[in-house]
């Protein structure tokens, strides 16, 4: 359906995939050092299976007072393309 139908070159990877290993990452770059507390994304084009995605982002702003950190997130292609800007805040203890 998806080739033959809607014209794509491949099978389309799920959105809310995506969506799902973007909030990975963030997990895995927190460890045991802290919690996601929220996380929004947005698809904005189609991947394909067999596509090479990579999923990063920045520190955008610190609270040191309360440990809370923004993030910029993204998932994007091996050209560089974003497929899934997004933001996140997470929170580490503090002294």
């Amino acid at each position: 359906y998806a080739t033959e139908v809607e014209g794509y070159p491949g099978l389309v990877i799920a959105g809310p995939l995506i969506g799902d290993w973007l909030t990975q990452c963030v997990i895995d770059w927190l460890a045991e050092d802290g919690q996601l507390i929220s996380v929004e994304y947005s698809n904005r084009r189609a991947s394909f299976v067999g596509d090479v995605l990579t999923a990063g982002g920045t520190v955008r702003a610190v609270d040191q007072t309360s440990g809370r950190v923004e993030l910029e997130v993204f998932v994007q292609t091996e050209s560089g393309e974003v497929v899934a800007p997004g933001s996140a805040v997470v929170g580490f203890r503090t002294a």
